[in-house]
């Protein structure tokens, strides 16, 4: 894995790139500028330093060696034929290795990444590790916060910082190293100290409710300092009051798509980000106190998306892009498809959801899924990075799509083990 190659410092005052996110228009810009021979020129005009406290929260302070977070070949080769969607462990963990096999020889290959994509992809690696009782994942994982110090970058869009700090807790649990977290801890420690302004959360886009939420309970639990969760508590509510339709039960993507409607009138719900959400509050769940004052509130919100989403599944057992008007996206949305599946496993194992109404929803879902594993191991028709629905080709297929299936099988080997309640 390459080593980081260069510094810059930018600073923003707010609207710019979208959520799924800055990364794209930041890649363009890494690519453009260290294509052009210019990190150098980079390092000499703007050095590495923490900059301006102002916005000290909104800087990007390492333009690394660019990664690709995944890819749409025209040709991909043949769909596996040799996967069972039986929710069985051995046919489960079969699926597992062959995605995970897939993506880790890719990842592998590359320079290593902590932007939000790669993340997420880590945060399944840990899964796929723990199920698979395979220390390959969290090695990659592990190997990856060393060569970076274990510390986060610090980019326009803070939250997305935290995905891949999910991941590195999780390393630190059954290292108990604390040079693994100290950096990390201090990121969100400024994170909490900034006063954020209620007409624009810190979390203002959705899919932040899964990038760093889950950091900040996982931070309480391992060093029992409630603060963590305090801060978690206060930003998760007032990005809900923005975002959540209490009709419809689903988040918009921001702000900007509140008012913004499909083809056939309905309003703009992104699949992947009502996927993030549900994720995020499973996360949340996962290491939130059970005396914690908002933990029925996730409680209940987790109940009513579960509800909406499984009334909107698809035929195929998945879910389109624009989860209010499928008609105009025939291509199924696995990265989304598989968030709701590992949202809706955890509810059940959980016993929040009732199995008898959504282990079939659980089933269809997964055996969908693998309807789209290749015979090598890529997995399919997962939308590229961006920021609502869009087309796509059936091979296309991108890291954290992967770290989503990852975490649906995880959580799927646990169902298997009593799903005949």
């Amino acid at each position: 894995m390459m080593g980081i190659a260069g510094c810059a410092l930018f600073c923003t005052t707010g609207g710019g790139v979208p959520e799924d996110e800055g990364v794209t228009g930041m890649r363009w810009v890494r690519r453009t500028l260290l294509g052009a021979g210019a990190m150098a020129a980079l390092v000499g005009m703007f050095g590495g330093g923490p900059g301006n406290s102002v916005c000290h929260a909104q800087q990007t302070t390492a333009i690394e060696a660019v990664a690709s977070p995944g890819d749409q070949p025209d040709n991909p080769g043949p769909l596996a034929t040799d996967l069972s969607p039986a929710i069985h462990a051995k046919q489960i963990r079969a699926a597992m290795r062959k995605v995970a096999e897939w993506e880790l020889s890719r990842a592998e290959y590359q320079p290593a990444s902590r932007d939000w994509d790669f993340g997420t992809l880590d945060i399944g690696f840990m899964a796929a590790s723990r199920t698979l009782a395979d220390p390959r994942y969290s090695r990659y994982v592990a190997q990856v916060g060393g060569q970076f110090g274990w510390k986060l970058e610090r980019t326009m869009y803070p939250a997305n910082d935290f995905a891949i700090a999910q991941a590195w807790i999780e390393v630190y649990r059954s290292s108990h190293n604390e040079g693994q977290i100290a950096p990390l801890r201090r990121q969100y420690d400024d994170a909490v100290a900034l006063l954020n302004d209620k007409e624009k959360p810190a979390w203002w886009w959705c899919d932040a409710l899964f990038m760093a939420p889950a950091a900040g309970t996982a931070l309480s639990e391992v060093t029992g300092d409630n603060t963590y969760n305090a801060y978690v508590d206060r930003e998760w509510g007032e990005t809900e009051k923005v975002l959540y339709d209490k009709q419809k039960h689903l988040f918009s993507r921001d702000a900007s798509y509140l008012d913004k409607h499909e083809k056939n009138g309905e309003k703009i719900f992104w699949s992947r980000g009502n996927g993030w959400v549900m994720a995020g509050i499973v996360r949340v769940l996962a290491t939130l106190p059970q005396d914690d004052p908002l933990r029925p509130h996730y409680v209940a919100l987790l109940k009513e998306m579960a509800q909406e989403v499984a009334s909107l599944q698809g035929s195929d057992g998945l879910w389109r892009p624009g989860l209010l008007d499928p008609g105009s996206y025939p291509q199924p949305e696995v990265s989304g498809s598989a968030f709701f599946t590992y949202a809706l496993a955890w509810g059940i194992d959980h016993r929040m959801l009732d199995a008898d109404t959504y282990l079939p929803v659980v089933e269809k879902a997964w055996a969908g899924l693998l309807a789209h594993v290749y015979q090598d191991g890529r997995l399919g028709s997962i939308q590229p990075i961006g920021e609502a629905p869009a087309d796509y080709k059936p091979s296309s297929s991108y890291n954290f799509g992967v770290g989503a299936f990852l975490l649906a099988g995880a959580e799927l080997d646990v169902l298997s083990e009593h799903k005949h309640w």
